[in-house]
């Protein structure tokens, strides 16, 4: 169905946009898709560790997604309902990679502070150009040691730290106990050995970047298969 004419996409509810992708409003999907890409992907990439299998998964997510969207009640939110979706969809990937694959090595755990410090030492100029290559040193070094902590771990922070959830909303998308999530967080960041100060927050900010060109492929790929879908399944809806 093409976008309906006079509606405001972007003050829709989360419960009035769904109702419009049921009825197969492009447009609707368009906003849901590049509201949640960001955080999807990340999340995907947190469990999957690779850029195009987590941008896989959340393609297929979001079709997973649209397909069933007529369940969606509100009582979550939208991103959060999307959120699970990926993660078990990510889960899924993962484990039947992990069926096809030796076991990986051990990691070793890095000291992210002691990076840090050599990194950011003597670069008081927070724009110029030694900060900057040092700012991105830093954020290719956090995205590494976070792709090393154990999966349970990872997931949790990506989601507190970088997406910045509250404990309730990570609990709600993990479907585990909020004192679980606590514990998750506190455990990864010990692993990380750091305390995320602000200039380290800074940086995460910025990891697993996933905005711009990116961001517009995959509404695009997602959109046209969509449309696909919408076409495959008009004959069905006729029926009803």
């Amino acid at each position: 169905m093409v976008a309906l004419l006079n509606i405001d996409y972007e003050n829709l509810s989360d419960v009035q946009l769904a109702a419009q992708v049921a009825a197969r409003d492009t447009a609707a999907a368009a906003v849901i898709v590049r509201r949640n890409n960001q955080r999807l992907f990340r999340v995907a990439r947190s469990i999957l560790k690779n850029r195009s299998e987590a941008e896989d998964a959340v393609q297929s997510a979001y079709l997973n997604a649209f397909a069933a969207i007529d369940g969606f009640d509100g009582r979550s939110s939208l991103s959060t309902w999307l959120t699970r979706i990926v993660i078990n969809e990510a889960l899924g990937r993962e484990r039947a990679a992990r069926r096809r694959r030796e076991q990986l090595d051990g990691t070793s755990v890095i000291v992210i502070e002691e990076y840090r410090e050599k990194l950011m030492r003597g670069s008081t100029q927070v724009h110029t150009p030694d900060a900057e290559v040092a700012r991105d040193q830093l954020r290719t070094l956090l995205e590494d040691a976070i792709a090393d902590l154990p999966l349970e771990f990872r997931t949790v922070f990506i989601l507190r730290e970088i997406e910045g959830l509250s404990v309730e909303e990570v609990a709600a998308a993990l479907d585990i106990p909020a004192g679980t999530v606590k514990t998750r967080t506190l455990r990864a960041r010990r692993r990380l050995q750091q305390a995320l100060d602000p200039e380290l927050r800074t940086a995460l900010t910025g990891t697993f970047p996933f905005g711009g060109s990116h961001c517009e492929a995959m509404t695009a790929r997602v959109l046209a298969l969509f449309e696909q879908f919408i076409a495959t399944t008009k004959g069905d809806r006729t029926d009803d």
